[in-house]
Order: C-alpha cells, then sequence, then structure tokens
C-alpha cells in the first residue's frame, strides 16, 4: 500500500444512533472485550479532533459499561462503512455497509469499518484502492518508475489507510467482532464553469473500489475482498494569500498548515508540482490559492532563513471562500550591503521529484520554490535524469520567468554522462549546452574525465566548478595507513583474494612490527604533524598510531589525511585548478571539513579557487532549495544580471552560509574578498567585519553542519587555513562590528573569515613583496598524493581512447605541484 502521514477532515460519518441497520446483524460476542474495543474508538475519534455528539456518546458508553455486545452493534452497525468477514482460512470478504458516504476534499473522514473475524487471526489490517495508487512515479523508492498518464491522475484521487496510532492497534486482535478506523481523504471534487470562465469546486460524485487483505493469499476469490463505493464528495474551500513583504511589496512566502494533531495539509500524497509530496510546506506568489477544509489550523508562514517564521492560528469556514493576508518580517537584508543569494545547484527532476507524468517540474514550479525561499538566484541544473525533456528549457540567459531581483537559469550539472567517476561538475553561464559530438544527448560524445568539459565550458565564457565536494574526500584510516607503508616499501601492495573475490586481509602480528622513524616519515604524508601522531615519544611511528591518526585528522581543519577518492565530488578538482580551469569548489551540502579542508589545501598552494554554497535540491535534501547558499557582492544595482553574479561568484566576491550566519563586511586593510592587499615586506594588517547571526534556526541548518545551540557563536579569523584569532559573537538577530589588529603576515598568505560551520567568507589575497602565495609544502604535497591516488582508483573509468591524455595531463599537474612544494617553505 502506498502510505503517508495521516491527515484528517472535518466531518465523522457516524450520524445519529438508534437506526437499524439493513445490512449488519448483531454476531454473538464476549461482551467485555467488545466493550473495550468500542471504548478505544471513542478516544481515537475525541484524540483526532472528531468526537461524537454527546447523545451519541453517552448511548455507547453506557452500553459499553454494561458489556451489553448486542446492543453496541445495533448502535454503531448503522454507521459502518465496510463490513469484513474473515472466514475460518482468514479468506476476506467486503461488503457495503450502510454509512453515510460524504468524503471532504482536502481533508481526511473517518469512517467505522466492522470486522467479523471467524478466523481469530491477529494480522495487520490493510486497506486500498485502485484509486490511491500515486499520482507520480521515480524518486528514490524506483528505479524503473512505470509510465503514468493523464487519465491515470484523473482516476487516482484516493488516499486511505486504517488509523491505528494509539489508542487504536496496528493489528487485529483476534475477537469475533471488533471495529477499525478507516481515513478517507479525496484531491477532487466536482466542478463547474462560471460565466466569466473560471472553474470553480463544487460537490460531486466519484466512485473508488476498496479493497481489504490481512496478508498475501487472504482475498476471497471473484473479487469478494473489495467493493465500490460512490463517494458524494464536498469541495475544499479557497483559501486566498495575500502577501506582504517586509516593506510591504507584494511577494512570494512559504507556508504550513497544520490541524490541531499537528497533521500537514494539503494532504501530502496527492500533490502535484508546484507543491511537492517530499515537502510539509507549499509556496504561493502573493494572491496564489491553497485548497483546506473547513475547521481550525496553525499556519506557520516565512520566506527562508532571512526571516523569520512566524505563526498564527486560522479558521476555514465551512462556506464560501477565505481570504488570509499576512505580512513578511526580515531578521537581516544581506542586499541592504549589495549581496544577493543563490543557490547555484538545484534540479527540476531526479532524486526525490516525480519522473512521470511530466518528467520532472517546470521553470515556474522552481521559480516559486526560490522566490518562496528568498534565494535571489536560482540555477536550474539539468542532469542525467530526464535530460532528453528537460533540456529543451535551456536558454542562454537567464530564464523569461525571471524578475528583477529572482532569477533562473538553466545551466548544466554533468553528472551521468559518462565523467561523473572523476566528479560532477556544475556548469554555470552556458552559452551551448550540447558538447562537441553529443548530438544532444547525455550517452555518446561526453568525455569520461573532467578537464575537457572544463575546457569546453570555459571556451563560451561558464564558470565551472565540483558539486557536493566531500563526496569522496573521505578517510579510511585503515587503508591510508596501509598506503603509506606501501609506500615506504615496509609492505607488499596487497591484491590477495579470496575465491569469492573479497580481499585477504593481513596477518595483524606483520603490522604490529611495522615502524617508521621520523626520517623515513618526511618522504611520505602524514596525516598530521609528526609529534601528534608518534604519541607514546618514542621516536617511531606504528600502524596503530597512524590508524588513530587518520581517525583524529579526519575531524581537522586542516588536516593531511589521503581520501580515498572514490566518489562523485571533487575528485579531479587538483587537476583542473592546476589548468586554470576550476573556479569553484561546492560546499554547504556534504561534510564541511573534507570540503573546506580540501579548499584549503588548495588556497595553500596560491591558486586562486573561490568557495560557493549550493544545495543539489532535491538530491542531497529535499527539504528546500537554498539549504546552502552564496552570497555574491554586486554593490547597488537595479536588477540582477545573471552573468554579472556568476563573474561574482567566480571571482569570490562573495560568502557561503546556510542563510542564518552573515559577513556583511569583510575587509582586509579595506580590501574585501576576491581582492588582494600588497604589501613591500611583511608586517601586519587590518580585518575588520560585520557579522550577523540568527537567534533561532526555525527551519534548519545546511547538510553536512549542525544547527548550533547556545546564545552565541565563535567567530574565527582564518590565515593560510589555521585560526589566528577568535570573538564570541551574540546569536541575537543583530549586526556586530568586529576588528582584529595588528594581523601578523610573515609571507604571502590568504585571509579569511568563517564561522564553523554554518559561514565562511572567501578570502583577501596579502601579497608580499609581489611573491607568489607558496604557504605550505605539506599543502602541495597532499594536492601531489590526492592526485596519485585518483588515478590509482579511477583511471579505469577513463575510456581507452582518452586515457593517454588524460594520464598525461595527470603527471602535468602532479610536476606542477611538486615545483610548488619546492617553493614553499619547508615543515609546514
Amino acid at each position: 500500500m502506498f502510505r503517508y502521514p495521516l491527515r484528517f477532515g472535518v466531518a465523522i460519518v457516524v450520524a445519529f444512533v438508534g437506526a437499524a441497520s439493513a445490512n449488519a446483524q448483531p454476531i454473538d460476542v464476549e461482551g467485555q472485550p467488545l466493550a473495550e474495543n468500542v471504548l478505544r474508538l471513542l478516544r481515537a475519534l475525541d484524540s483526532l479532533g472528531q468526537p461524537l455528539s454527546d447523545e451519541q456518546s453517552k448511548a455507547i458508553t453506557a452500553a459499553a459499561r454494561k458489556q451489553d455486545a448486542r446492543k453496541l452493534q445495533e448502535l454503531l452497525d448503522p454507521h459502518v462503512l465496510l463490513l469484513v468477514h474473515l472466514n475460518p482460512e482468514a479468506r476476506v470478504k467486503v461488503k457495503r455497509g450502510d454509512a453515510p458516504t460524504v468524503l471532504q476534499q482536502g481533508g481526511y473522514t473517518p469512517f467505522l469499518v466492522k470486522v467479523h473475524n471467524e478466523s481469530t487471526v491477529t494480522k495487520p489490517m490493510r486497506i486500498g484502492s485502485p484509486q490511491a495508487l500515486p499520482i507520480f512515479s521515480g524518486g528514490r523508492s524506483k528505479n524503473k518508475p512505470e509510465a503514468l498518464t493523464e487519465d491515470d491522475l484523473k482516476n487516482r484521487f484516493l488516499d486511505l489507510e486504517l488509523y491505528t496510532s494509539p489508542p487504536m492497534t496496528d493489528k487485529l486482535s483476534g475477537l469475533k467482532v471488533e471495529y477499525a478506523l478507516a481515513l478517507i481523504h479525496s484531491s477532487r471534487a466536482g466542478a463547474e464553469k462560471t460565466k466569466d470562465g473560471k472553474i470553480v469546486p463544487k460537490a460531486g460524485k466519484l466512485e473508488a473500489t476498496l479493497v481489504i487483505d490481512v496478508g498475501q493469499g487472504t482475498q476471497d476469490l471473484g473479487s469478494r475482498g473489495e467493493t465500490p463505493v460512490l463517494f458524494n464528495v464536498k469541495p475544499a474551500i479557497r483559501v486566498k494569500l495575500l502577501i506582504a513583504d517586509f516593506d510591504g511589496t507584494p511577494t512570494t512566502g512559504r507556508f504550513t498548515f497544520k490541524d490541531q494533531a499537528g497533521r500537514v495539509y494539503p494532504p501530502k500524497a496527492k500533490r502535484l508540482a508546484p507543491d511537492f509530496f517530499f515537502q510539509d510546506q507549499v509556496y504561493r506568489h502573493n494572491g496564489g490559492v491553497v485548497l483546506l477544509p473547513p475547521g481550525d489550523f496553525t499556519m506557520t508562514y516565512g520566506r527562508g532563513p532571512e526571516y523569520r517564521q512566524l505563526t498564527s492560528r486560522i479558521t476555514v469556514p465551512e462556506k464560501g471562500d477565505a481570504v488570509i493576508a499576512v505580512k513578511l518580517e526580515r531578521w537581516i537584508n544581506p542586499a541592504n550591503y549589495g549581496f544577493y543569494s543563490g543557490d547555484h545547484h538545484i534540479h527540476a527532476a531526479g532524486c526525490s521529484h516525480y519522473v512521470n507524468p511530466t518528467e520532472g517540474v517546470f521553470a515556474e514550479d522552481m521559480f516559486l520554490h526560490v522566490k518562496g525561499e528568498g534565494l535571489n538566484v536560482g540555477c536550474n541544473l539539468t542532469w542525467g535524469p530526464c535530460y532528453d525533456f528537460q533540456r529543451q528549457f535551456f536558454e542562454p540567459n537567464a530564464h523569461r520567468i525571471s524578475e528583477p531581483f529572482t532569477v533562473l537559469k538553466y545551466d548544466v550539472e554533468v553528472s551521468g554522462f559518462g565523467s561523473q567517476a572523476l566528479g560532477h561538475v556544475c556548469l554555470l553561464n552556458l552559452r551551448d549546452q550540447t558538447y562537441p559530438g553529443s548530438d544532444g544527448t547525455k550517452t555518446k560524445g561526453w568525455p569520461t574525465w573532467t578537464t575537457p568539459l572544463m575546457r569546453w565550458a570555459k571556451n563560451q565564457g561558464a564558470y565551472t566548478g565540483y558539486a557536493h565536494s566531500a563526496s569522496g574526500l573521505g578517510i579510511n584510516a585503515e587503508a591510508a595507513t596501509e598506503r603509506l607503508f606501501v609506500q615506504l616499501s615496509l609492505l607488499e601492495d596487497n591484491k590477495a583474494k579470496d575465491k569469492k573475490g573479497k580481499r585477504i586481509e593481513r596477518d595483524r602480528k606483520e603490522l604490529e612490527r611495522l615502524k617508521v622513524s621520523e626520517k623515513k616519515a618526511d618522504a611520505i604524508a602524514l596525516p598530521l604533524d609528526y609529534d601528534d601522531v608518534d604519541l607514546n615519544n618514542d621516536g617511531f611511528i606504528t600502524w596503530d598510531e597512524l590508524v588513530d591518526a587518520h581517525k583524529r585528522a579526519a575531524n581537522k581543519l586542516p588536516n593531511y589525511a589521503v581520501p580515498e577518492m572514490n566518489g562523485i565530488g571533487a575528485q579531479e578538482i587538483c587537476v583542473t585548478v592546476a589548468q586554470d580551469l576550476c573556479d569553484f569548489i561546492s560546499a554547504m551540502d556534504t561534510n564541511r571539513v573534507p570540503e573546506w579542508n580540501c579548499w584549503y589545501h588548495i588556497l595553500n598552494c596560491g591558486f586562486p579557487l573561490k568557495v560557493s554554497g549550493e544545495t543539489d535540491f532535491p538530491c542531497i535534501t529535499d527539504s528546500r532549495v537554498g539549504q546552502g547558499r552564496v552570497y555574491v557582492q554586486m554593490g547597488k544595482i537595479d536588477k540582477i544580471n545573471f552573468k554579472d553574479w556568476a563573474e561574482g561568484l567566480a571571482k569570490g566576491r562573495s560568502y557561503v552560509s546556510d542563510g542564518y550566519a552573515h559577513a556583511l563586511r569583510f575587509s582586509v586593510n579595506d580590501k574585501v574578498c576576491g581582492e588582494k592587499v600588497k604589501l613591500p615586506k611583511p608586517g601586519n594588517v587590518r580585518v575588520q567585519a560585520r557579522v550577523a547571526f540568527a537567534a533561532d534556526v526555525a527551519l534548519g541548518t545546511a547538510q553536512g553542519g549542525q544547527t548550533p545551540k547556545g546564545k552565541e557563536r565563535l567567530v574565527e579569523l582564518i590565515v593560510n587555513g589555521q585560526v589566528v584569532a577568535t570573538q564570541m559573537v551574540p546569536a541575537d538577530d543583530k549586526e556586530h562590528d568586529l576588528e582584529f589588529k595588528d594581523v601578523a603576515i610573515e609571507r604571502s598568505s590568504w585571509v579569511a573569515l568563517r564561522h564553523f560551520p554554518q559561514m565562511h567568507t572567501n578570502p583577501v589575497d596579502v601579497i608580499v613583496n609581489d611573491a607568489p602565495i607558496r604557504v605550505s609544502r605539506k599543502s602541495a604535497q597532499w594536492c601531489v598524493s590526492v592526485i596519485e591516488q585518483l588515478w590509482r582508483v579511477r583511471n579505469g573509468v577513463i575510456a581507452e581512447e582518452e586515457r593517454t591524455e588524460a594520464e598525461r595531463v595527470f603527471n602535468w599537474a602532479i610536476q606542477r605541484y611538486q615545483r610548488i612544494a619546492q617553493d614553499a617553505p619547508p615543515g609546514r
């Protein structure tokens, strides 16, 4: 059965007790257990906010106190929708009961189900319907989704399930007679056209087939385990939303509606775009309409992390349309400082999105979500899933739906095109999305490594970077340790496998004998400084000490542990950066330590790699777009030009954040992110900043991070990857000025500001005596080791006809880092 969280309507179908039932007859059963079952049924209805009338409750309660099984059935049977009979072999038969069949569009209506159980089984009972099949296919749950048609959508209007939460149970009791509670929702009602041509809802009739079973093989012959029911569906109420921004202008908002039991509306199971079935919230432009059943709701509303999440109680009337007016409140407005937010990696197809019937969603849908989360720019990247369909929406410029301060741009993430094993690549501001020789497909002509892709994109003025960067940059402590001992020729490369192809583990005693002196360790890239590895200070590093050091290094910034290079993140980045082909590394949607660690090492080698914020919606997260963001400095503008915004991203005039932490100003000797300070000789610099942190992280933080605790945030000044100064700042929705005086700069360096793991600025370079940045020999050696490890584990996925050129480029990049290592200070 296709299941989603329960949603409830406003009317219980148990009407007036006392009428005789034409279909059900009292069955001889013990009075005490039936009375307890019925009392639990009454409590369930109360807990759902659907209590019976006082008269009904009193009559049923009186019969329950007397444990009068016959009277209880006489009172309830006229109001039973389904009569279920299980014969001694547990074969199921279903008949239509006498209950009125009135449904409320947009809400869940409770119905009684009477079970005559001659089998005494205690299995879960299930309810289903052909009309309750999903109206979307794909997402994470299916690899080969069925094809859906428009006719399927019209006939899949139902959502239903048995209520099994306490005080009800999730299994039959085994009693000869008991009552269950079914909850039925319809996404459709009737409709009619008014004189002015508008389509408005009205009451209408819909037929559905309801099916009951208690496990595989329990249905009786001849479809007797199902019965048709003709429902009369009352229309939902059209609730019009009038949305004013903080300055009074009409805007777009994010809304979540919950009933008094905390259940979400509109029900998620039957949502179609622009409302996503995998989210609680919906988004509406000013004047937009949401369909709700009559009743009381809690409405939470806002517009992304820069806005306060506000809550109010609303009442939807029984009849007529409703109008709700709200005014949004900002706690921060980065645009006042010239910063404009963006998520450079979102998708309109694939992952949580349904595949059929429309192969993803459209620009109008994604624009609504982008604007509803307060983003200024959303990059809608076409990739492998639904590529043939989605690529039709590409334009060299921003999509025509864009507004002056909300821009949607279709571009490409190269994933599923052949090169993904060496890293997924985001290509922004493309003029042409068709790789030469691909014929507009994803299956031919695309290279199997990333250097050619980035060169092609750069030649047309695009900006390039790797997606979900930490994928593949994780540390396997034992494997990394083994590689180092092999590199020192203290172990042979272990390729031995058993008959099943499983790698044969090394002899533990052999590993315990291994020791490395400090002098010999100079030839390898230790994950931490030698003294931090040799914990017992005996002058030697053992196998266990090195394994432990790798584990500790995995959570340290910076560290020198060589990752496995076995993912889809920033894999080939050290190669493409060395060729000046890569503009940015993506952050804010994977583990922050490997993201930022990789970035730090490349910066330490003097390459101008920038960091950008992304979400990879709805793949890494389907919670919302813009969980990870980049804020680009554009100054005072009348509208956003996408090319200018993307250029600012690539030039590093920006900071990354989850939207709850902001560096509204950051300067080194009055130079800002993406700029350079020049010093004739080593000296001191002055760092100034203005930061702000939200008091309430209501929507949660970005992937790879953690929701901050407490009322203060630690702001760290970073020079060449190392913390050189800190200040504590209140998380109070207010702006705070910071100053770090007399920051010593001994050689050409990069300087940045961060709050781990919520926010990081791009650096200001400080150039001393016109010398290039050569911070760390160890960083350059780390980059060499990363390239070598990538080639070791992934060269086989590069097509044979491309491998010779790829090997040449990889070796060229290694040589460049080796020269940088020679120029860098020793012992760093």
